[in-house]
């Protein structure tokens, strides 16, 4: 941990050293909440979000924010290893050109409904995703866009890596959108004077129980999703690769809100943008298509609500990416190290490595969070 503000009413718990204001006023609205305990804990990779800090982790007495969980739903990554210790360019290049046939990317779906065994089940007791259900089962599998991607790596343990970053599509952002609305027409109702876009259901209203049952559901999605694009780069491999063995799945969401129990009471924990990070617990944290990701080993630490960073986090927002950085410097920049990466045009800028913090800063500042346990250089991406 850097530092402590205490100007506000709980401390707000830094583990950076500088935070763009916007992120600092908005981890200050969480340290005024009038349920928000014991401590605000902002993360190595914080920048501002919409209501609260991407990277902030809130501890909430009976009381749950949509917000604070965000409109991906359950967005998280999972990794496995290969038994391979190298890949050559050309199988690579197959690799993912066969990734590219079987995974939709950006706003692209399924041109068929997937089968029903990668749905989690649904009932009438999930309004929203009911009314979402068969639109979801062509978007299940798919990567998305924005900071999401598919990329093959090569661990410090001498093997080849699969990651993948996703959420829960439509799906997740539908039901994030519903709640977060309702939230705001019911705190205005009560009058209430938290910040607009920091609206609550308090524990024991049927729209809090609705809320929570719906997200969970959008977590597990979230998890579907994954699971099956994994499946169908697992089969990429195998399909240019003759027996190729995998080891199990790792799987860590980085945008959720569930109880948990910290100093002794049970609270809601919000991450947005965080990972948790029990003791001994495993977790991923990726830097950008031109860096290093981390396969960590949580300390459990209490000050954090036993959580660390979900990546590097942005240093500058999408469009000011795509306005200042150069689309020659940043390919040459990849291109140097060998990766097959992602960078086409101007459009690609917002996910060119400079946009993002150094990861192997931020890693520095969480050494009382996680132990790295891998580190992963990429090889080849595919990004949203």
């Amino acid at each position: 941990m850097e530092k402590v503000i205490t100007t506000e009413r709980l401390p707000v718990k830094l583990w950076l050293q500088d935070i763009e204001e916007g992120a600092l006023e908005q981890a200050k609205d969480l340290a005024n909440l009038p349920f928000a305990f014991r401590h605000i804990a902002i993360m190595p990779d914080s920048h501002q979000g919409y209501g609260m800090p991407i990277g902030g982790v809130l501890a909430a007495e009976r009381a749950i924010i949509p917000n604070a969980v965000g409109v991906d739903i359950g967005c998280g990554m999972c990794s496995l290893r290969t038994n391979l210790e190298e890949v050559d360019t050309d199988n690579l290049k197959k690799i993912m050109c066969v990734v590219r046939e079987t995974v939709p990317v950006g706003f692209n779906h399924q041109s068929e409904k997937q089968d029903a065994k990668w749905m989690p089940k649904s009932d009438k007791s999930l309004p929203i995703v009911e009314q979402e259900y068969e639109k979801a089962m062509y978007q299940v599998g798919t990567l998305g866009g924005g900071n999401h991607f598919i990329e093959i790596q090569k661990g410090s343990d001498g093997f080849i890596w699969i990651m993948i970053h996703s959420g829960s599509r439509n799906i997740g952002y539908t039901v994030a959108k519903h709640y977060n609305e309702k939230a705001k027409e019911i705190n205005e109702l009560w009058f209430s004077t938290v910040p607009k876009d920091l609206s609550f259901f308090p524990v024991g209203t049927e729209e809090f129980t609705n809320y929570l049952n719906e997200m969970n559901y959008c977590i597990e999605f979230a998890l579907s999703n994954r699971k099956l694009m994994m499946e169908r780069v697992k089969n990429a491999f195998s399909n240019v690769i003759p027996n190729v063995e995998f080891s199990d799945f790792i799987n860590k969401p980085h945008n959720f809100a569930s109880w948990e129990n910290h100093f002794g009471q049970n609270v809601i924990i919000h991450r947005k943008g965080a990972t948790r990070a029990r003791e001994g617990e495993l977790g991923m944290i990726p830097g950008s298509q031109g860096t290093s990701s981390y396969i960590v080993k949580g300390k459990g630490n209490a000050e954090s609500f036993e959580s660390c960073s979900h990546g590097s986090g942005r240093v500058m927002s999408r469009t000011k990416a795509r306005n200042t950085l150069s689309v020659e410097e940043e390919t040459r920049r990849l291109d140097e190290m060998g990766v097959i990466h992602a960078i086409r045009s101007e459009n690609d800028l917002d996910e060119a490595p400079s946009s993002y913090k150094d990861i192997k800063e931020v890693m520095g500042y969480q050494t009382d969070l996680v132990d790295i346990e891998i580190e992963l250089k990429p090889l080849a991406v595919i990004k949203g």
